[in-house]
């Protein structure tokens, strides 16, 4: 197996309901050598979501803490809560040479593009509005208000795909499940990536 010489950075983002997260979580299950960064938060947990898994949950006042700390890559009020990407946590795993997915928003990307210029940026867009408004509505612990934020929040969203290398289209998941397991694949495979000692090493005569 070749050796990279650090673990790579893939964020990606998406309009609510688009289904990143899934996404992401399905992709860690089924590679081997990448790991999705937990995101803290002030949200309140859904009733099938774990703690330290799906989002580590704090108070506002521990999260105000880390931020002021420097604790975070990047940290933003998003629908009313608090969302922050941990720099000790990146680092730890790429130090370790794996690779590590962080889903976030739009806002987060703007933050961090600053400090991870290495990284992959993936954008996931829904197959339409109509399709995407129907997602949220099956999800239980939407309101009808929460709703229309989070889909008038949707077209601010899209706006900044650009901002991206890649863009996938989830209108079927195995599908972009694929298409988000070919773009990382590609990228570990980079030259770039690849350890210069190890290939030293290995193929020395």
């Amino acid at each position: 197996m070749m050796r990279k010489s650090r673990g790579n950075l893939f964020i990606v983002s998406a309009p609510s309901g688009a289904g990143k997260t899934s996404l992401c979580q399905k992709l860690t299950a089924v590679l081997p050598n990448i790991r999705h960064s937990v995101s803290f938060t002030t949200r309140q947990p859904r009733k099938e979501e774990v703690n330290d898994r799906d989002y580590t949950f704090v108070g506002e006042d521990e999260f105000m803490r880390m931020a002021e700390a420097g604790e975070f890559a990047e940290w933003a009020k998003v629908h009313g809560n608090l969302y922050g990407t941990s720099i000790r946590r990146i680092e730890e795993l790429r130090d370790g040479g794996t690779d590590v997915i962080l889903d976030i928003d739009t806002q987060g990307t703007k933050k961090i593009r600053g400090r991870y210029d290495d990284g992959v940026y993936i954008f996931i867009l829904p197959p339409s509005m109509d399709a995407l408004k129907e997602r949220l509505e099956k999800r239980m612990s939407n309101s009808p208000e929460e709703i229309e934020l989070r889909l008038r929040r949707a077209y601010e969203e899209i706006r900044e795909y650009k901002m991206y290398d890649y863009v996938i289209v989830n209108s079927d998941f195995a599908e972009a499940l694929t298409d988000l397991k070919s773009i990382v694949i590609a990228e570990d495979r980079r030259t770039k990536r690849i350890d210069p000692d190890w290939v030293e090493k290995t193929f020395s005569v």
